[in-house]
């Protein structure tokens, strides 16, 4: 539901991501105390006002930062420190201070004397009951957060005496209630309660006129207070994963109301009162059991974000078709046969979820979404691939996996129509080939066939230059295209559970470096053969054989061609030749006792085909060291000599 919030750091007299970066590299590299002592007036002085010692695997503070008298903003985050120095207290000027995800216990008496912080993390850290009271001394504070910190209580002095705190964040904790004592936080616009163990709402949060934004999901609560209303500036409520069977009407009073969170809740319809919150913009109504949608909430025109996944719909209003704002739309998860046509009316739509319903078609009309970029579809009752999707001009990300419901047998070669597509999911289907056509799909950058009857892939796949990761475990690929090394920002290729033959699973378990040396070493083997091939070809030509298209057929008819005038003798000149291999050559071929140079005699007839070349050699060595090297055995260097000799 919610949108990732922006972390913003600011910087003094131009230097600060110069210093950001400086510090950082100093601390990777252990040098720190050098660097200070450094006089480039790049580098970190006691003038530094911006400091970044996060993922450093520090287990104290430097005391070289606490000496730097100006600092304004420190981060710590991420570290293994367990305690905090009292040298602390040298820095004065600090405003901001992260310390969360560290090993604190404990919190320091000279932490209360930071008399400018105004923002301080400690997230992460269990820290002991005992020590924070010393939070009641910085007065000046702004934003506290003490998410996960093991708090089974807040601090009465904490709430009597930060009067400018505007955001609080206890998150993750073991609470139950709030002191009443937190009413003095007069300037609150933000507290943050999520995953804690609140069975009654804390009504004393309905004092605290200036809140904005209240967040209680993931608690135990089974009503809200009508007192809710009275927080006219009320802008974000978020209540998910609660057991609330109804609203109160009042909460229609909190007209700025532009995100409402009531995921997993067991609500079965909504106040007719709360039409009056037009500004809504995002609301979560996922896992209620509402059957319908609400009436009145084809009337919140503003909506952008709507999530009705598993809520037992089975269609739509026919209003629905108002809500002309919306950029996302969730329906998955419902029992919806026939896709809703008042979809097709949401010309702003970008991201539609339909997965695991019961859709056997799509409408005509799918072409008028022409901003729609994800469309998921898994999981519906198609009886073949939906082609109105190919009408999607924008579509970037397509889902149609068949984990349940009918299962594709096929993918159209019209695939190729949706240009800007970036990401196929198409597992758990029955497809035993894909289009040619994905070769033609600049974009593509994630093709997921898992789990489908694929024999082999298109050698036009090759040219999919822009693939990224390509997912085929659990198929029936004995072998890969030749050419899949060209695919060179591929990074993911998974073979699992297929009967692979070249490259042979051995291969294919040690990665894609390994694959591609595969590749290149049978390409290379290929392209010898064929010239061998073709040097054979024309010497038959060349002897008066006739054309090789006469001699194929009199092979296959047990003839001999008629223009083969001179009998075995002449058979037997054709197919000899003889090849001067060095030490190392033979090495490589692994021919017993290469300790000089050998002469080996290669000798066939004008019926043996290229592969067959090398299996019938006569080398001419006595019977203890002959050797019959085959084409995928014989090395680059042999098959290179070979070619020169037939060149002459």
């Amino acid at each position: 539901m919610r949108n990732l919030s922006t972390f913003f750091t600011y910087f003094r007299f131009g230097i600060m991501e110069l210093l950001k970066l400086v510090t950082k590299e100093v601390m990777r590299s252990g040098h720190f105390p050098q660097l200070l002592q450094s006089n480039d007036s790049q580098c970190v002085t006691d003038r530094t006002f911006f400091m970044d010692g996060s993922n450093q695997g520090l287990k104290t503070i430097p005391s070289e930062i606490l000496s730097l008298k100006e600092l304004e903003e420190l981060h710590l985050e991420n570290n293994q420190i367990e305690e905090i120095p009292p040298d602390i207290q040298h820095l004065k000027n600090v405003k901001v201070l992260y310390l969360h995800k560290n090993n604190l216990q404990s919190l320091c008496p000279e932490l209360g004397s930071l008399s400018s912080l105004e923002l301080l993390d400690l997230s992460g850290n269990q820290l002991l009951y005992s020590s924070l009271p010393v939070l009641s001394c910085l007065r000046t504070l702004r934003e506290l957060r003490l998410y996960r910190t093991g708090l089974r209580e807040v601090p009465t002095v904490i709430c009597k005496s930060l009067h400018h705190l505007e955001l609080f964040g206890l998150s993750g904790n073991h609470l139950e209630s709030l002191p009443k004592e937190i009413v003095n936080q007069t300037k609150l616009r933000e507290i943050y309660l999520k995953q804690n163990q609140f069975s009654v709402f804390p009504c004393i949060l309905c004092d605290l006129y200036n809140l904005e934004v209240i967040d209680l999901d993931h608690n135990k609560l089974k009503a809200i207070p009508e007192e809710i209303g009275q927080l006219v500036k009320l802008q974000k409520f978020y209540v998910a994963s609660n057991h609330l069977p109804l609203l109160p009407e009042s909460l229609s009073q909190c007209r700025k109301l532009s995100v409402l969170d009531l995921t997993q809740n067991l609500l079965h319809s909504l106040p007719s009162t709360l039409e009056q919150l037009t500004e809504l913009t995002e609301v979560g109504l996922n896992g209620n059991r509402l059957e319908k949608v609400p009436r009145l909430l084809c009337r919140w025109t503003s909506l952008q974000l709507l999530y009705l996944r598993n809520t037992c719909l089975r269609g739509l209003r026919r209003s629905f078709k108002r809500l002309v704002n919306l950029r996302f739309l969730d329906l998955s998860q419902n029992h919806i046969d026939h896709f809703p046509v008042q979809i097709c009316a949401l010309k702003n739509l970008e991201i539609l979820a339909m997965d695991d319903n019961t859709v056997g078609q799509l409408p005509p009309t799918m072409g008028s979404l022409l901003k729609l970029k994800v469309l998921g579809l898994t999981g519906n009752d198609f009886s073949s691939f939906p082609e109105e999707i190919f009408s999607l001009v924008s579509l970037e990300k397509l889902y149609i996996g068949q984990d349940q419901g009918v299962k594709l047998s096929y993918l159209p070669e019209n695939i190729k129509k949706l240009k800007n597509l970036k990401e196929l999911y198409i597992e758990n289907n029955i497809l035993e080939q894909l289009p040619a056509s994905l070769g033609s799909m600049p974009n593509l950058e994630v093709l997921d066939c898992r789990h489908n009857l694929l024999k082999q892939l298109p050698d036009a796949i090759c040219q999919a230059r822009g693939l990224k990761k390509l997912l085929l475990e659990d198929n029936l690929i004995t072998r890969l295209p030749e050419d899949l090394d060209h695919l060179t920002r591929l990074k993911v290729l998974t073979l699992m559970n297929n009967p692979m033959e070249d490259p042979p699973m051995e291969v294919c378990a040690q990665g894609n470096d390994a694959i591609w040396k595969h590749l290149k070493e049978s390409r290379i083997r290929k392209i010898m053969a064929t010239k061998i091939q073709a040097w054979w070809r024309g010497t038959m030509v060349r002897k008066g054989f006739g054309c090789f298209e006469e001699l194929q057929k009199a092979r296959k008819k047990g003839k001999t061609s008629p223009k083969d005038k001179k009998g075995k003798k002449a058979a037997k000149e054709l197919g000899t030749i003889w090849v001067t291999l060095p030490p190392s050559t033979l090495t490589q071929c692994n021919v017993p006792d290469s300790t000089g140079y050998l002469r080996l005699r290669l000798t066939f007839n004008k019926w043996h085909s290229p592969c067959a070349l090398f299996q019938s050699t006569d080398w001419g060595l006595s019977r203890q060291t002959q050797v019959a090297l085959d084409a995928t055995a014989c090395t680059s260097t042999v098959l290179s000599a070979i070619i020169d000799l037939a060149g002459q």
